[in-house]
């Protein structure tokens, strides 16, 4: 399923695998000319000849995934490893538990500013600007970054270079050296972002409605501020990693060309000795429905609106996982979607159009559907919004509809893991979030056993109009009819809190 969080980047869970769908449309003028034709003589076909509807349409093949080689050492750390052929590369990557969701409210945006400056900060033995030219030289990489629910150390290389760059990778792992010069260059670039996230109103909605679906101070919704990036010192870097980085927090995982025995050799002599340490664990958050009424947000630079309705959505651990991805995909899925047909093609009320009932894998994702549009259809289009998501609760799929969708989600959730890199990149998620191994090797049974029944049901158990709440960013003074006919009309201050000292601009 599509998600709205992993579009501020929220997913570590694929809500993981988060965006909202854009459909660009170039209209070119169509010139016509007037020609008399003759009269017609003899009646038209009824129906058109459709040969191709013959062709007969084979069922999938059992879908068998090639399996990565698990090991887990005696101090809780895991080990993949995925052997691959086709090039002479090997990429590794290390997933540590522990991310942004599990920081103070006055320090949020510290994983981030962790992630940028433990690379750039470089080891004890070798500075980042160094490392950089070494690892330039061999055309390979090695990277740092902060998530939502993890931080990464990724590193990729020849084959003949895999020894010295992972060499290179352990050492960053183990012995970083934080800088208060790179620290403060990760906080100018996180004070430039801040200070230009009003610029663009789609980026406005996304971030509105995800704060109001999860609530502002949810751990998934928070934003950083200057006061919370300028809170954050050296030794809440050093603190962070001190807690996180052990091995009963670590997952390694390699994929590439190499003898899986013999690496797990090299693994074993640099992480088995390592004392296990405490695993990571998050506090569970408390979810609650949003607020339904409209939000607004003005923009008074922009000549269209941008319209979000929004709630909560699922967790992938759900048993009706499959009957909901089959629902979103009639529902918003692509161009045969109805939202896409109704709401674009046959009402001509947006140009970009979309939705999704996102499940994240510990915790509920959201359900939104979203159309850009003309300021002047702006209730219009809300309106078109909520009557499909009306629809979708009243109206059963037909068979053609079920069937389409069902092929469609199988299709593109195969492709998702048509290599052994995308299948132990996939592994590597279930092991961290706790799901079976043979998660993936069960999806393909479950989609094809939801009937339109289970369609109707589970739109009717889980999508309540009565707990979605609209978000709306737009021009005003060009909105017309006026919003309050949707409902109560809340006005969002989207104004940017100052740094610490200064005054609001």
């Amino acid at each position: 399923m599509k998600t709205l969080s992993s579009i501020r980047s929220i997913t570590g869970s694929r809500l993981h695998r988060a965006s909202l769908t854009a459909v660009a449309i170039v209209a070119l003028p169509i010139l016509f000319t007037s020609i008399q034709l003759p009269a017609q003589t003899t009646a038209p076909a009824t129906t058109a000849a459709q040969p191709w509807t013959k062709i007969p349409i084979p069922p999938l093949n059992a879908f068998k995934p090639a399996q990565p080689r698990r090991v887990e050492l005696p101090n809780g750390l895991i080990i993949f490893l995925q052997e691959d052929h086709e090039l002479p590369f090997i990429n590794g990557s290390i997933l540590i538990r522990g991310g942004s969701r599990d920081v103070p409210d006055n320090k949020v945006g510290l994983v981030s500013l962790y992630g940028e400056t433990w690379r750039t900060s470089g080891t004890a033995t070798i500075d980042g600007d160094k490392l950089d030219d070494v690892l330039e030289a061999k055309a390979a990489s090695i990277e740092t970054g902060g998530g939502i629910a993890s931080t990464t150390l990724t590193w990729s290389s020849l084959k003949g270079d895999f020894d010295t760059v992972f060499a290179s990778a352990v050492d960053l792992l183990l012995h970083p050296t934080f800088k208060a010069d790179k620290l403060t260059l990760a906080k100018e670039q996180s004070y430039t972002s801040i200070s230009r996230r009003n610029d663009d109103a789609s980026a406005i909605s996304i971030r509105e409605a995800i704060q109001i679906a999860y609530g502002p101070h949810n751990p998934y919704a928070r934003q950083s501020e200057y006061a919370t990036i300028a809170s954050v010192t050296l030794d809440d870097l050093k603190a962070w990693h001190d807690r996180t980085v052990v091995p009963a927090n670590l997952i390694v995982s390699i994929s590439g060309d190499f003898n899986a025995a013999d690496m797990e050799r090299k693994l074993r002599a640099a992480f088995e000795s390592l004392p296990a340490g405490k695993k990571f664990v998050s506090e569970k958050v408390t979810f609650t429905n949003p607020k339904p009424g409209v939000n607004f947000v003005e923009k008074s630079d922009v000549d269209q609106s941008n319209v979000l309705i929004v709630g909560l959505g699922t967790e992938r651990s759900n048993p009706d996982y499959y009957a909901l991805s089959v629902m979103n995909e009639i529902f918003s899925g692509g161009f045969g979607s109805r939202v896409v047909q109704n709401v674009r093609t046959k009402l001509g009320l947006a140009y970009e159009v979309g939705g999704s009932f996102s499940a994240s894998y510990d915790h509920p994702g959201i359900f939104y559907v979203q159309a850009a549009t003309k300021s002047a259809t702006t209730v219009a289009a809300t309106q078109a919004l909520l009557a499909e998501i009306d629809r979708l609760k009243t109206e059963p799929p037909t068979p053609a509809e079920l069937s389409k969708a069902k092929d469609q989600v199988l299709n593109s959730f195969i492709f998702h893991y048509d290599s052994p890199d995308k299948t132990l990149n996939e592994q590597v998620t279930l092991a961290f979030y706790g799901y079976p191994a043979d998660t993936l090797e069960k999806y393909k049974s479950g989609i094809e056993k939801v009937t339109s029944a289970d369609v109707s049901r589970v739109a009717n158990k889980y999508i309540d109009t009565s707990k979605l709440a609209t978000v709306i960013v737009g021009n005003e003074s060009e909105i017309t009819p006026k919003l309050d006919g949707l409902g109560k009309v809340t006005n969002v201050d989207i104004t940017i809190p100052p740094p610490p000292g200064k005054p609001t601009e």
